[in-house]
Formats: C-alpha cells, sequence, structure tokens
C-alpha cells in the first residue's frame, strides 16, 4: 500500500508539471508580444502597419555606393515546367533594396504544387544575402498553363568582403508531395 501512494503523488505531481508546460506553451505568444511591446523591440512591424503613433523609418543611409555588386540569377526547375528569372543580372550597392521578378508557367496538363529552394556562391555571400520577401518560402499551387511572376526583394548587407563582386542566387524549382488532385468544381 505503501508503494501505491507514492506512485499516486508520483502521478499527481507529473500531471502538474505538464499542465504547467502546457500553460507556459500557451502563454508564450501573448507574453512574448507584451515584452515585444513594452521594450520596442517590434518597432519595423510597427512602422509597417502604418498605426497612428507608430514612428515612421527614415530613408535607409547605410548604402555603400563605393562598391558594386553583380547579382546574377539563376533558374533551375526539377519538372516540365518554366521557370525564369526576368533579368538575368543586376548591379547592386551593398544597402540598396532590389527587386527581380520570377516567372512560372505550369507546362503540364494537371494542377501541381511546387517550392524553389535557394542556393548561394559564393557561399559567404549567404549570411550577407538579407532576403525580405521571396516565393521561396511558401508552396505555391498552379493549375495546367497557369504562368505567374513573384518578386525576390533583397538586401546585401555592406559587411560583405570587400573582395565579393559577384554573387549567384540559383534557385531549384521541384514539384511538392506529387500528384495534386484537381480542383473542386
Amino acid at each position: 500500500m505503501k508503494l501505491r501512494g507514492h506512485n499516486t503523488r508520483m502521478l499527481g505531481k507529473l500531471l502538474v508539471v505538464a499542465g504547467g508546460m502546457f500553460a507556459f506553451g500557451y502563454a508564450l505568444v501573448p507574453l512574448y508580444n507584451a515584452i515585444c511591446e513594452a521594450t520596442g523591440i517590434n518597432v519595423l512591424a510597427k512602422s509597417e502597419l502604418n498605426l497612428p503613433g507608430a514612428a515612421r523609418l527614415p530613408a535607409n543611409t547605410q548604402v555603400d555606393t563605393s562598391r558594386t555588386i553583380t547579382v546574377e540569377f539563376d533558374a533551375n526547375a526539377r519538372g516540365p515546367w518554366s521557370f525564369r528569372p526576368a533579368v538575368s543580372s543586376l548591379k547592386v550597392h551593398p544597402g540598396e533594396l532590389a527587386t527581380v521578378m520570377y516567372e512560372f508557367q505550369n507546362t503540364q496538363d494537371r494542377r501541381m504544387a511546387a517550392q524553389a529552394i535557394p542556393s548561394y556562391a559564393p557561399q559567404q555571400a549567404m549570411a550577407h544575402f538579407n532576403k525580405l520577401q521571396c516565393f521561396c518560402f511558401n508552396q505555391y499551387t498552379l493549375d495546367p498553363g497557369e504562368k505567374k511572376q513573384w518578386p525576390v526583394v533583397f538586401v546585401i548587407d555592406p559587411q560583405l568582403a570587400k573582395d565579393v563582386n559577384t554573387i549567384t542566387l540559383s534557385y531549384t524549382f521541384f514539384e511538392v508531395g506529387g500528384r495534386t488532385p484537381p480542383a473542386p468544381s
């Protein structure tokens, strides 16, 4: 009987710990938002919302006009569809906001879901190539023959090594999850 009492108390303690962990996980997002709001950490997101009282950020003064970096764009498709950048290269200054469009077309006779995975050359450029908007963050479904264009918005960090003059951004576009069922009528 003594052992059963110990087991019952241990079970009770474990249930309290598990309940506490669940409550902490559930409260983590509101707690994080409250801390960010109180400390002003999430200032960038507030200024993008155009809320009354939200501070507007000053124009970017961190552009290094003494350097020009050539960014080359490459597109590889793993499947029967068309995928290409609108331009093959772009000259940008470090710290300057730049945008390039990529075009996708489903040349198959069925719907498909696909995603792109980026790679960089030279490898050291990866840490300094900051994408603010990219189609590679999501999966997309394309109907037969459907054509879409999506942007890549990026900034190259001025801290990039001075000897890097060219960066190649390459995307491999591949189908996700095999065949996608047809859209409901």
